[in-house]
């Protein structure tokens, strides 16, 4: 067996794994999804509406035009257009969010495990930051920044830890793209210090490096 057909089988699987490392291509002109949590069969998406039923309304989203409430402690409010409310989307491996700033409001960090993600500056002066995973050799995980202003673009590859900071003491939009139709989505301080039933304190002070009590506050926080 010689080099060449060895380096051909390995380039196969490589593309063979780049293709499915996104939403799966649909099958048909659309199929649109079933919001029905009693439905017998479980796939990967959602099961198909009947064709013969589907109309304009299930690739319609309403209200996008709406800023979100960020009278929040984090100042931010994020408005998805997901699956789960916009059936149409289903199959085609795509959805949007609106992500409302409140002044020096933020997004804090968060992961989207299924989705990279494209975000569209459109009002004020954002920061927009991702970190890359953890390097070899003990080496540091590496921050990057970019301040974006109207008309600005970014994107957060797939799965990374990200944030987006309202530079400004005025209120700031952006619109998001996901490579996905349900990109998920892990609020990191939420994961950690805000689960069903908590992780352990010695799991959690070793992890942090800090007393219990200031785990236990962080608890309080999220509970």
């Amino acid at each position: 067996m010689g080099a060449p057909f060895l380096i051909t089988i390995a380039a196969m699987a490589l593309l063979s794994s780049l293709a499915i490392a996104s939403d799966p291509s649909p099958l048909q002109d659309f199929c649109v999804a079933i919001n029905d949590p009693k439905a017998a069969v479980f796939v990967n998406g959602k099961i198909c509406k009947d064709p013969k039923v589907v109309n304009a309304n299930d690739f319609f989203f309403q209200g996008f035009n709406i800023p979100g409430n960020t009278n929040n402690p984090v100042g931010s409010n994020v408005t998805r257009v997901l699956v789960n409310n916009l059936p149409g989307l289903n199959t085609f491996g795509i959805s949007l969010a609106r992500i409302d700033f409140a002044p020096y409001g933020v997004n804090t960090p968060h992961t989207h495990p299924r989705a990279t993600e494209v975000i569209f500056a459109v009002e004020g002066t954002l920061a927009a930051s991702f970190v890359t995973s953890n390097p070899p050799n003990n080496m540091k995980n590496r921050l990057f920044t970019k301040v974006l202003n109207p008309g600005d673009v970014f994107v957060f590859p797939e799965g990374l830890v990200h944030f987006i900071q309202n530079l400004g003491k005025t209120k700031a939009l952006a619109f998001s793209g996901f490579s996905s139709q349900n990109p998920g989505v892990n609020t990191i301080a939420n994961v950690v210090f805000g689960t069903e039933p908590p992780i352990s304190l010695g799991v959690l002070t070793k992890a942090f490096q800090v007393d219990k009590k200031v785990i236990d506050a962080l608890e309080a926080q999220f509970s």
